[in-house]
C-alpha cells in the first residue's frame, strides 16, 4: 500500500503541535503510590478531551507494570466533563499480575469525582496462531486534501487555531466533515493519520497516542448517516464510552488508514467503529465508541 516514511519536520516558526500534545502526555508521581497527576491540553470548546484522558489513564496504568509488557486492550467509560483549569489525578488498583497477562483500573479524578474509568489488560509478547482482515481499495494518502493544509489556507479564527494546535494530519477519502455536511448519508467513510511530526520513545507511547488521536473522529460514521457535520446547527456530541484492541505494533509516524462505520444510532446514541491498518496492509487495531450525538436540526 505505500512506502512509508517519517511524519513531516517543522521549521522554527512553525507550530509544533505534537510536541505540545506529548508534554501533557508526561504524567507527574502523586502524592500515594500508583498514583499520578497531569494537566489538560488547551481546547476551544472549554472542556477535556476525551482522548487526552484515554491515552493519560493507559501511560498511568503502563507505569504499574513490569517490562516488557503491552496494552493489548482498554475499555473506558467518560462520566462527567472535565475541567480544563484543574489538574487530574489517575489513581492505578493493580488487579491481576499473571504469568502472560496483567489488568489494571484506572481512575481519572478532579474534584474527588472519576471522570474517566478505564479497564486495561497487558500482555507479554508470544507467538500464536494469526490471521487478519485485509484493508479495502482506497486512495493514498498523497492523492488526498491534507487538513493541514486547509486550515492554514482558512483566514479565521477558528481554522487558525486548528491549525496551529492540531496534532494530526487527517485525510478523508469521502471529503472532510470540518466545514459542511458530507456528499451522501452513508454510515461509513475511510481516512488516513498520521501525526504532524516523529512521536519518540516507545511503543507503550506510540499505543497511547493512537488511543488519544482516534476519540476525535469515531462517531463520524452517525454524522454522515444523517448528512451532519462538526459545524451542524445545534449539534452536540459527547463519548460514553469507548473500548480498543491492539493487534500489531503500530507506528505514529507513518499513515494509518481507518475504516470507519456505524451499525446503529438510536435513542440520542450512537455507535462508531474501527479498523485500523498501517501502509503494509496489517491490521494494528479495533475500535468502537458509543456516544451522544444530539441535535443537527
Amino acid at each position: 500500500m505505500g512506502t512509508p516514511g517519517p511524519g513531516p519536520a517543522f521549521a522554527d516558526d512553525e507550530p509544533d503541535p505534537l510536541g505540545a500534545l506529548l508534554t501533557y502526555l508526561e504524567l507527574s508521581p502523586g502524592a500515594q503510590p500508583d498514583t499520578y497527576t497531569a494537566r489538560s491540553v488547551p481546547q476551544v470548546h472549554g472542556r477535556v478531551y476525551g482522548g487526552q484522558v484515554l491515552a493519560q489513564s493507559m501511560i498511568a496504568a503502563a507505569a504499574t507494570m513490569a517490562p516488557g509488557r503491552l496494552p493489548h486492550s482498554v475499555h473506558g467509560y467518560f462520566l462527567r466533563p472535565g475541567d480544563l483549569e484543574e489538574p487530574i489525578t489517575f489513581t492505578v488498583e493493580r488487579l491481576r499480575d499473571g504469568r502472560s497477562f496483567s489488568a489494571r483500573r484506572v481512575h481519572a479524578l478532579q474534584f474527588g469525582k472519576p471522570i474517566l474509568t478505564m479497564m486495561s489488560s497487558f500482555q507479554e509478547d508470544q507467538e500464536g496462531v494469526e490471521h487478519a482482515d485485509r484493508p479495502p481499495r482506497v486512495p493514498e494518502p498523497e492523492e488526498l486534501p491534507s487538513s493541514v493544509e486547509m486550515f492554514r489556507a482558512i483566514e479565521h479564527p477558528l481554522a487558525q487555531y486548528f491549525y496551529r494546535n492540531f496534532a494530526f494530519d487527517v485525510r478523508h477519502v469521502e471529503g472532510g466533515l470540518f466545514l459542511g455536511e458530507p456528499t451522501r448519508p452513508e454510515p461509513a467513510q475511510h481516512l488516513w493519520m498520521r501525526t504532524r511530526g516523529p512521536v519518540p520513545g516507545d511503543q507503550m507511547h506510540h499505543r497511547a497516542v493512537l488511543a488519544y488521536a482516534c476519540d476525535q473522529i469515531m462517531l463520524e460514521p452517525v454524522l454522515r448517516a444523517h448528512s451532519l457535520h462538526w459545524r451542524a446547527r445545534g449539534i452536540a456530541v459527547a463519548s460514553l464510552d469507548h473500548a480498543m484492541w491492539w493487534h500489531r505494533d503500530v507506528d505514529m509516524n507513518d499513515w494509518l488508514l481507518y475504516v470507519q462505520d456505524s451499525p446503529s444510532a438510536q435513542g440520542g446514541r450512537g455507535l462508531g467503529t474501527a479498523r485500523v491498518y498501517n501502509r503494509d496492509g496489517l491490521l494494528v487495531a479495533t475500535i468502537a465508541q458509543e456516544g451522544m450525538v444530539r441535535g443537527g436540526d
